[in-house]
C-alpha cells in the first residue's frame, strides 16, 4: 500500500513562529534549504491570510487553488500545509526518505492539500493558465489560480508563452507569485515586474519577507487582468 500523509490530528493553532520548528523535523541530504527558506513567508501569509482552502474544502469545486511550480525544495511548503493542518507534523520527520509520502518533489497522489506533482522548471505558470482557463469555462468565477515560481524559470520559453496568453485574455482569477532570489540568467529593463506588465498584467514587487507588503500585494485589486507579485529575497549565493 502507497503511504499517504496522515491528515490526524489537526491543530491549526500554530504560528508563524512554529514555522522554524516545523522545518527543523526534516533533516537529511537534498533539501535544498535556501530554495525552501525563501518561500516560507509568502507561503505563509498565502496560506493565513489569503487562500480559500483548509483540509475540508480541499475537494471542493469552490475553493481557491494553489500550484507550487518552485517544487525543489518543498520543506517550506510541507510545514506550512502542516501547520494549517493538512497533515499531522509528526508525517515531516520522515522527509525524503524511502518510505515517506514527503518526497524532494511534492506529489499530489501523496500529499494532502498539493494540487501538482512539480519539480521541472517551467511547467506551474502554464498549468495555473490552463486551470484558470478551466474554471472559466465551468463558469467557477470565485475560485482564485495561484502559482508560485522562481525567478530562474523565468529564463524557460513556456512561461513567456504562458505570461502572454494570459495577460491577452484577461485571466483575472489567475495570481503569480514569483519568489526573486537574484539567480535567473536574463533579465529585463525595469526588472521581472516589467515583464508582466508589458504583457498586459497587473504587478508589484515587495520585500519578500515583509508580510504586510506581501498581503497588500496579494489582494490588491486587479479587475480584468492577471496579477503577479515578486518577492525579492536574499541572493542565492548570500
Amino acid at each position: 500500500m502507497t503511504p499517504t500523509a496522515s491528515t490526524t490530528p489537526r491543530d491549526r493553532t500554530h504560528t508563524r513562529q512554529d514555522l522554524d520548528r516545523l522545518m527543523a523535523r526534516m533533516t537529511g541530504d537534498e533539501k535544498h534549504g535556501p530554495a525552501a527558506t525563501s518561500t516560507l513567508d509568502a507561503l505563509w501569509v498565502l496560506y493565513d491570510q489569503v487562500l480559500r482552502v483548509t483540509p475540508e474544502t480541499a475537494g471542493s469545486a469552490e475553493r481557491d487553488r494553489f500550484l507550487l511550480s518552485k517544487g525543489h525544495g518543498p520543506m517550506a511548503y510541507y510545514a506550512v500545509l502542516a501547520a494549517k493542518g493538512f497533515m499531522d507534523e509528526e508525517s515531516l520527520t520522515g522527509f525524503g526518505a524511502y518510505d515517506s509520502p514527503l518526497g524532494h518533489h511534492p506529489d499530489r497522489v501523496l500529499v494532502p492539500g498539493v494540487e501538482i506533482g512539480s519539480g521541472s522548471l517551467g511547467h506551474g505558470l502554464p498549468l495555473a493558465v490552463g486551470t484558470a482557463l478551466g474554471l472559466r469555462a465551468q463558469g467557477l468565477d470565485a475560485p482564485g489560480v495561484w502559482v508560485l515560481i522562481g525567478d530562474a524559470e523565468l529564463d524557460e520559453g513556456s512561461n513567456h508563452e504562458a505570461i502572454a496568453y494570459a495577460g491577452a485574455a484577461g485571466l483575472e482569477r489567475l495570481h503569480t507569485l514569483v519568489i526573486d532570489n537574484g539567480s535567473a540568467t536574463h533579465g529585463w529593463p525595469g526588472g521581472i515586474a516589467s515583464r508582466f506588465q508589458a504583457a498586459g498584467w497587473s504587478a508589484a514587487t515587495v520585500d519578500g519577507h515583509d508580510h504586510g507588503a506581501l498581503y497588500a500585494a496579494f489582494t490588491a485589486p486587479h479587475p480584468g487582468r492577471p496579477r503577479a507579485v515578486v518577492a525579492r529575497v536574499e541572493p542565492k549565493d548570500a
